[in-house]
């Protein structure tokens, strides 16, 4: 399995770095980088796009709009995957354009506990006919199984195998968190979501757009609720 345990810090540390200045990144970015991830896009594509926006940038003999998002830098991130995959179509070695760094099992089973606790003190909301309460405490208990799994085994963990079981709790949960949280909360996060992204609107295609919306609700509600990520990606 490729992944990083830094996936997301190395792209915000490099795009503070050729900005020349600390900006907090976005929930927007946030939602951007989830969805470059999930797509599998490979870091090393995600820099390179991110060079290669601040390069055509700073050639421009007018600079009247800084880079403040790494939505200016989209088109660029995915010009270079593609570039990258056109490049390895044909190695003989089938090589690789990324360096993939292995997860320790004694790691994964620090993560996986550190959300488990984090999921019982979690406020998770309720409401007629769904318990938040309950679902963060099956979904805790499902962690520390799979940690105990990870710790008695003697073969090396299938990581592949780990990270769809979590895709599937951390689903399981946003569905409960949609559902119990009122209305208006939802519709005001939608249209926080629909102002940060209105720079970005024409650079970006209507699908890309929309996953942006969907990530930025799910990442509003999780800090509300005081909900972790599951995914390894947030191992960093």
């Amino acid at each position: 399995m490729e992944n990083y345990f830094n996936y997301f810090t190395e792209i915000e540390e490099h795009f503070q770095r050729r900005r020349g200045g600390p900006l907090l990144v976005s929930t927007i970015d946030w939602g951007l980088i989830e969805i470059w991830k999930d797509a599998g896009i490979p870091l090393e594509a995600v820099l390179r796009g991110i060079d290669e926006a601040f390069d055509k940038y700073e050639r421009r003999p007018s600079k009247t709009q800084k880079i403040n998002g790494l939505a200016w830098c989209a088109q660029a991130v995915l010009a270079a995957a593609e570039d990258m995959k056109e490049a390895a179509v044909g190695s003989p070695q089938g090589k690789k354009n990324e360096t993939a760094r292995g997860f320790e099992v004694a790691e994964i089973v620090a993560f996986l506990r550190h959300n488990a606790k984090q999921l019982l003190t979690a406020k998770l909301p309720e409401a007629r006919g769904v318990s938040g309460r309950a679902s963060a405490g099956e979904t805790a208990e499902t962690l520390d199984g799979i940690a105990a799994s990870l710790e008695s085994q003697k073969a090396p963990p299938r990581l592949e195998d780990i990270e769809r079981r979590l895709t599937v709790l951390e689903e399981k949960l946003f569905a409960i968190l949609l559902a119990a949280t009122p209305d208006e909360q939802i519709v005001q996060m939608r249209s926080e979501a629909d102002r940060e992204l209105s720079p970005y609107r024409r650079k970006m295609p209507a699908s890309q757009i929309e996953q942006l919306q969907k990530q930025y609700v799910h990442k509003r509600l999780l800090e509300l609720y005081g909900v972790p990520r599951l995914s390894l990606f947030y191992m960093s």
